[in-house]
C-alpha cells in the first residue's frame, strides 16, 4: 500500500533526450528533459472542443494494483507530510498534509480533494477526446508523475473546477510558479494542446518564474 510515485522532476535517466522537447520522434516512457519557459513554446496551439465530454469517460479511482488502496488513497498516502495510519479497507486515519494551493496544512483526509492537476474536462477539450477509454482512465489514476493529481483542500479545488491557468491560478501566491510548471509537465507528459489565451497567460506567469529544468517521462 501506498507506494512512491515516480518522481521525475529534476531526474534525468538513460532515456533521457537531453535540451529537447517532445517530437515525433518521442515515445511513450522516453524522458524529455527542457526548460520551463521552452516547454511552454513547445506546447501546440490549438482551438479547444469540449463535444461529448462526460466525466464519466475517465474512470477514476481505480485500484490499478489491487493492493486495497485506490488512487485517491495512494495519493494521500503518498502526500502526507505526517504519516496516516492505514487500516482494514485502505481506511485513512490521522495524518497530516500540505495543500500548497494555499499553503495551509490539513488533518483531517476527507477535508481533502485529489486535484487533476489539468482537469478532465480540460483534458478532454486538449486532445483526450481521441483516447481509448483505457487511456483515458489512465490518465485520470496517474501515479507515474506526482505532478498528476495532488492533494488539496477542497476549498481550492472547487474554485479551480476546471479552469486553466488563464482562469485561475492557487491562492498562495508563492505557489503560482509551481502550480504553472506542473500544468506545463503534464500537458507535456500527456501530449496535450494549449489553446490561444491558456497559451498567453502560461508565457506571461513563466516570465516571472525562474526558469527552471522541467524534465517529464511521456506517457503517450
Amino acid at each position: 500500500m501506498g507506494k512512491l510515485r515516480a518522481l521525475t522532476v529534476g531526474i534525468a535517466a538513460a532515456a533521457t533526450l537531453a535540451g529537447s522537447a517532445p517530437s515525433a520522434a518521442a515515445d511513450p516512457g522516453d524522458t524529455v528533459t527542457t526548460t520551463l519557459r521552452q516547454a511552454v513554446a513547445d506546447l501546440p496551439v490549438t482551438a479547444e472542443d469540449r463535444t461529448g465530454y462526460v466525466r464519466s469517460k475517465f474512470k477514476h479511482w481505480v485500484d490499478a494494483d489491487r493492493d486495497g488502496c485506490n488512487t485517491r488513497a495512494e495519493v494521500l498516502i503518498s502526500e502526507a507530510v505526517v504519516p496516516p495510519t492505514v487500516g482494514s479497507g485502505c481506511a485513512i486515519s490521522g495524518g497530516v498534509w500540505h495543500s500548497y494551493y494555499d499553503d495551509t496544512d490539513q488533518t483531517v483526509a476527507r477535508s481533502l480533494d485529489i486535484d487533476h492537476m489539468v482537469p478532465l474536462a480540460e483534458a478532454w477539450d486538449s486532445g483526450a477526446s481521441t483516447w481509448t477509454p483505457t487511456e483515458r482512465q489512465d490518465y485520470a489514476n496517474d501515479l507515474g508523475d506526482e505532478r498528476s493529481l495532488v492533494a488539496v483542500t477542497a476549498r481550492e479545488n472547487r474554485q479551480k473546477a476546471d479552469q486553466d491557468p488563464a482562469e485561475w491560478l492557487p491562492s498562495s501566491l508563492g505557489a503560482r510558479c509551481r502550480y504553472v510548471g506542473e500544468w506545463v509537465a503534464v500537458k507535456t507528459r500527456w501530449g496535450l494542446s494549449v489553446d490561444p489565451v491558456e497559451a498567453d497567460a502560461l508565457e506571461q506567469s513563466v516570465a516571472g518564474c525562474p526558469d527552471t529544468d522541467l524534465t517529464v517521462v511521456l506517457a503517450r
